[in-house]
């Protein structure tokens, strides 16, 4: 299978995984959520109320108020599937950038030692 195409496969298996299969999720906390709440009393709306746990520390993300923070939009209802794409997009573009930065460091490299292999002492 050529390199792009596995690569375009994988983006649309992680484009229709973060799109679609999203909204599937469950609302419910996490294992993780719910184990760093073990030792803890909570009250009716999930605030805690007493006993000791891990989540008593917890303290607000500094990113938590940003545009794709909570796996949705920042003033768009039920976009989690979209935020997803935007994930998708975002961390492809990064990884894209990175190996593009790769390759052409090392074409730089080959061809630096070419042109010093091919010049006469």
């Amino acid at each position: 299978m050529p390199t792009r195409t596995f690569v375009l496969a994988g983006l649309a298996v992680a484009a229709v995984l973060a799109g679609g299969v999203s909204y599937l999720a469950s609302g419910s906390p996490d294992g993780l959520d719910a184990t760093t709440l073990e030792g803890c009393t909570l009250n009716e709306a999930d605030e805690i109320v007493g006993g000791s746990c891990i989540a008593q520390s917890a303290a607000d993300h500094e990113l938590g108020g940003s545009l794709l923070a909570d796996y949705g939009i920042k003033g768009i209802d039920n976009a989690t599937g979209l935020a997803g794409l935007i994930g998708v997009a975002l961390t492809f573009a990064v990884g894209l950038a990175i190996f593009w930065a790769i390759r052409r460091r090392r074409a730089s490299a080959a061809q630096s030692t070419a042109t010093t292999e091919a010049t006469p002492a």
